[in-house]
């Protein structure tokens, strides 16, 4: 279930240069965004709301301490360059789930003013297409995050696919984008799921395993950092401390 990225990185060696100069291809910690916002009265999940002073928090100090934000394939094409194609000092991926109008009302002129990109993990109908193209238009990268959102460990084969390979189809068709990565719902996946997000031709997928992305790990299980109402900032630098631990042993 592995991409041969270290032996593409062994090829850009050969082509490049010698040990001495080989790049260092770095952990790339990608956050997990909801709704950005407070939670309407009633709502279900009240617990995957970021407040919008907060999330303006966390940016700034992610800016602060030297991040800078960039797409799943920006990591993607560094990786298989064996690092030749360089990401910045201190990457990070700020990916969006599911789509909501505060992806674009908040969150977008949010990260305009760092000149940073969001990943839009888009599940396909929670967004007009006029909406997504405003993102497009600050360079967000859209990706798939099925149609009606399952648990695809409990649905039949010709649901798995349609939910998998279709919303990609889809997002090619309607957009034009690549949609080179998936993003399980709630994270859940089995073996047929996973070998199913593979098949339909994905580069890669998200889960919510806790941790930091690596050019060496399982490009169909990446781990992301979740970030919740009460998170914060002092959260997410826990987060990021946390997951640079787990990356390092």
């Amino acid at each position: 279930m592995k991409t041969p990225a270290l032996a593409l990185a062994a090829v850009a060696l050969a082509l490049h240069g010698n040990a001495s100069q080989r790049p260092v291809l770095p952990s790339v910690p990608i956050l997990e965004f909801h709704v950005i916002g407070d939670p309407p009265p009633g709502a279900s999940t009240p617990g995957l709301y970021d407040p919008a002073l907060d999330f303006r928090a966390q940016l700034a100090w992610l800016a602060r301490n030297g991040y800078s934000a960039v797409t799943l394939d920006e990591v993607f094409r560094s990786w298989r360059s064996g690092g030749w194609l360089p990401l910045p000092r201190h990457p990070v991926v700020l990916s969006f789930d599911d789509g909501y109008p505060q992806d674009v009302t908040v969150a977008l002129p949010a990260l305009r003013r760092y000149g940073w990109p969001g990943v839009l993990n888009l599940q396909i109908g929670n967004l007009v297409p006029m909406r997504v193209r405003e993102l497009m238009a600050s360079g967000w990268e859209i990706d798939a995050h099925t149609f009606t959102h399952p648990d695809l460990t409990t649905v039949g084969a010709s649901q798995l696919r349609r939910e998998i390979a279709g919303s990609r189809r889809w997002l090619q068709a309607v957009f034009g984008v690549p949609a080179d990565f998936f993003c399980y719902p709630a994270g859940r996946y089995d073996q047929a799921v996973l070998s199913e997000v593979e098949r339909a031709g994905y580069l890669g997928a998200e889960t919510e395993i806790p941790g930091a992305a690596s050019a060496g790990g399982d490009p169909f299980t990446l781990p992301r950092l979740e970030v919740l109402r009460g998170t914060g900032v002092s959260g997410l630098a826990a987060l990021l401390a946390q997951a640079k631990t787990r990356t390092s042993r």
